[in-house]
């Protein structure tokens, strides 16, 4: 007669347990405050405490924020800043780590070392304000997408990334008579996805979360940012007019709202590339 396999449950151990309840409460601590966040964001009536759901359901706070130009102005200029700047700060890390990785290529030791020295020496924020007032360029965006742009940390992970790539691809491209940059965008770019995604979303959440430097290099309130706007408002210092039956708390919590949910709805959609995006280049083989 046949043999039956018995599959063995697995034996609930005492860790698993302790596990599941740590895990239970950082995931409620995590998402009750959102839940109130979006409900007071909902919820025409002024109310404070917690409430499960709107008391007075609608949608003029998020009317408010998207109708009212004190609002949607600054939303716009961190949606260009954020688009902006990831696409500069992708294209000089991905061409950084690309000539860090031409081991042939004269002084690159000493480049690599110039710029490993600046990750942990750096000119503080004084200079930095002083070179970029030098350069006329506060009070405009520019300041505000290069200085974020140029981020040694991420370049380094990059070359770590484009390191994991066999030599023989390089090879074989460079007997086809593939230039250095032929090589770099039908080679390097198409087998980096990974990379660019976790690597592009680190720089999208510094962009769109950026507080400090539209604080230094911007005093013109017409180019303040969403962040800086809505600091205002939690504040108390800078209440727009609410629309229809809002009140100032719920355009207030509508505003937290707008300024959380693109990369809550973005993060699901990138998390496979992010993670395997941070695997790449930890370990070598």
């Amino acid at each position: 007669m046949a043999k039956v396999a018995v599959k063995k449950k697995k034996k609930i151990t005492v860790f698993d347990v302790v596990n599941t309840i740590v895990f239970i409460l950082i995931s409620l601590l995590i998402l009750v405050p959102i839940w109130k966040v979006l409900v007071d964001s909902l919820d025409l009536r002024t109310s404070y405490g917690m409430s499960l759901w709107p008391k007075e359901f609608g949608f003029d706070g998020y009317i408010t924020v998207f109708s009212n130009p004190t609002l949607y102005k600054p939303f716009l200029i961190s949606v260009v800043t954020t688009v902006c700047g990831t696409a500069l700060g992708l294209l000089l890390c991905t061409l950084g780590g690309y000539v860090l990785i031409q081991w042939k290529m004269p002084g690159r030791n000493i480049l690599a070392g110039l710029l490993l020295f600046t990750m942990i020496f750096e000119g503080g924020m004084i200079p930095t304000y002083l070179v970029v007032n030098k350069m006329q360029l506060t009070n405009t965006l520019f300041s505000v997408i290069f200085i974020p742009a140029i981020n040694i940390y991420n370049l380094v992970l990059m070359r770590n990334f484009f390191e994991g790539i066999p030599n023989a691809l390089f090879e074989a491209a460079e007997i086809d008579g593939c230039t250095p940059m032929q090589i770099f965008y039908k080679i390097v770019l198409p087998l980096s996805k990974a990379a660019l995604a976790s690597i592009g979303l680190m720089f999208a959440v510094t962009y769109w979360n950026d507080y400090t430097n539209f604080k230094i290099y911007i005093t013109n309130a017409d180019l303040y940012n969403f962040q800086m706007k809505l600091r205002s408002m939690i504040m108390g210092s800078d209440l727009p007019t609410a629309l229809g039956g809002a009140t100032e708390n719920t355009v207030k919590n509508a505003a937290v709202m707008v300024a959380i949910i693109p990369f809550m709805i973005v993060y699901p959609f990138c998390q496979k590339y992010f993670i395997s995006g941070m695997n790449l280049g930890a370990v070598k083989e």
